[in-house]
């Protein structure tokens, strides 16, 4: 149910504190070399199915295979491969300091008013549906790639794209360049520049079909809350 409007919203400030922890555990593990904090946290990190043979491959080869923390060493590493949890934890590790401020910033930016509006309890649920659909997208289209996924764009997206399905006619303000747009535009220009760069690759090393997923599978869940789709919900949810 609704709440009263708070700058930072309980699940978002649980998002943004144990997403901050992670990410110091991270740092703390690549200075000290810590083997036990680099192992856990390298299994954190989402492997397609069918990339642990591929890992193994390139480590008896004896070149270096790529991981949480760049490309090293095979002796340097554990190499899980896909496990289950990693569906949901990759969205706890991030690549960088600007790669975790970035995704933090928008989660915090668009989901304190998502989350007033809707309450914790849905908020929660449709952050980690996005995040869930993001990991499922990425694995069905990379199956097999040694590449490890990270960070909470998935989830991120999936609440920009709620954002401007609630408020459409809200005005943002960009960084770059510093211009004012409406919600609904900024989400419709983001997704084209998404789409468009999956298909050509013309990002490389960023996860545009996570973020696709991400956006799609909360569409999806926002229609099926609102009685949009065949399956109806108990009560459906408007706005």
């Amino acid at each position: 149910m609704p709440t009263r409007f708070s700058v930072f919203p309980p699940v978002i400030k649980n998002l943004l504190i144990i997403n901050a922890l992670v990410y110091f555990a991270q740092i703390v593990a690549q200075m000290t070399g810590t083997g036990w904090m680099i192992q856990v946290l390298a299994a954190g990190a989402l492997y397609p199915p069918g990339s642990g043979e591929a890992l193994m491959q390139m480590a008896q080869l004896g070149g270096q295979v790529p991981t949480i923390f760049g490309r090293a060493a095979p002796e340097a590493l554990v190499m899980p491969g896909f496990q289950p949890w990693q569906v949901l934890t990759y969205a706890f590790l991030h690549g960088g300091l600007g790669h975790l401020f970035f995704n933090m910033f928008a989660l915090w930016m668009f989901g304190a008013q998502i989350e007033a509006a809707w309450g914790s309890r849905r908020f929660g649920i449709f952050y980690f549906s996005c995040v869930l659909g993001a990991a499922l997208t990425q694995m069905m289209v990379m199956w097999g790639d040694p590449t490890p996924t990270l960070g909470a764009s998935g989830g991120v997206f999936g609440i920009l794209l709620a954002f401007g399905m609630m408020f459409p006619e809200r005005r943002i303000m960009l960084l770059i360049p510093p211009i004012p747009i409406k919600a609904k535009w900024f989400v419709m220009g983001l997704g084209a520049l998404e789409l468009y760069s999956a298909a050509t690759g013309t990002q490389a090393g960023v996860a545009n079909f996570a973020h696709l997923g991400g956006a799609v599978f909360g569409f999806l869940l926002i229609q099926y809350w609102r009685g949009k789709l065949p399956a109806q919900p108990e009560r459906t949810m408007r706005w």
